[in-house]
This record gives structure tokens, C-alpha cells and sequence, in this order.
């Protein structure tokens, strides 16, 4: 029974070369796009990018929306707060409004 024989670097060479060419005599034998596709291929690029062009300009439409959208809120809590701030009375104004109160009583008892 006769055992296996490596291939020795030559044959691998040869091997490789011989691909090599058939690879490059396939490639050269296929068929060249014709100038009717070669507009398709570019159409087709033109509206994909297009597409995506149009889809980032409305993110960032909806991103700036947003963005306004919170400056408002953090506008209206801001005079909310500003609101209940004022609407507390302070410790001069509570006991000018004690002093109003307890003459009036004095004044509805003499």
C-alpha cells in the first residue's frame, strides 16, 4: 500500500498559479455591466442617499423639537416655582395681616 505524498513547494506553486489564471479567465469572461445598468446602479445610490439625507434632516427636526419642547417645561416649572415663592407669605406680611386682624377684632368689640 503506498502512503501519502506531501505536494513539495512546486506543486504547490504550479497549484496556485494555475488558479491564479483560471480565476483571471473566469473574471475576464464575465459579462460587462452595459451603460443602461451602470445609470440604474446610480439612480438607485442617488435616491438611497437622498433617503437617508431626508430621514437625518427629520431626526434632527424631531430632536430639535424635543429640545424646544423641554425648554418650555423647564421654562414653566421655573415660573411655577417662582409662583409658590411669591405666594408665600413672608414673616413682616404675616404679622402685618395678624395686626389687621386682631384691630379689626378690637375695633368689632368697642
Amino acid at each position: 500500500m503506498k502512503g501519502y505524498k506531501d505536494p513539495g513547494f512546486q506543486d504547490r506553486a504550479a497549484a496556485s498559479a494555475r488558479a491564479k489564471t483560471s480565476a483571471l479567465e473566469k473574471l475576464k469572461s464575465a459579462p460587462k455591466p452595459d451603460a443602461e445598468e451602470l445609470a440604474a446602479a446610480v439612480a438607485r445610490r442617488e435616491a438611497r442617499e437622498a433617503k437617508a439625507a431626508a430621514k437625518r434632516a427629520a431626526l434632527l427636526q424631531q430632536k430639535e423639537e424635543a429640545e424646544r419642547l423641554e425648554q418650555e417645561k423647564q421654562a414653566q416649572l421655573e415660573l411655577e416655582r417662582e409662583k409658590a415663592a411669591a405666594a408665600v407669605p413672608t414673616e413682616a406680611e404675616r404679622k402685618a395681616a395678624r395686626d389687621a386682624r386682631y384691630a379689626a377684632r378690637k375695633k368689632r368689640k368697642s
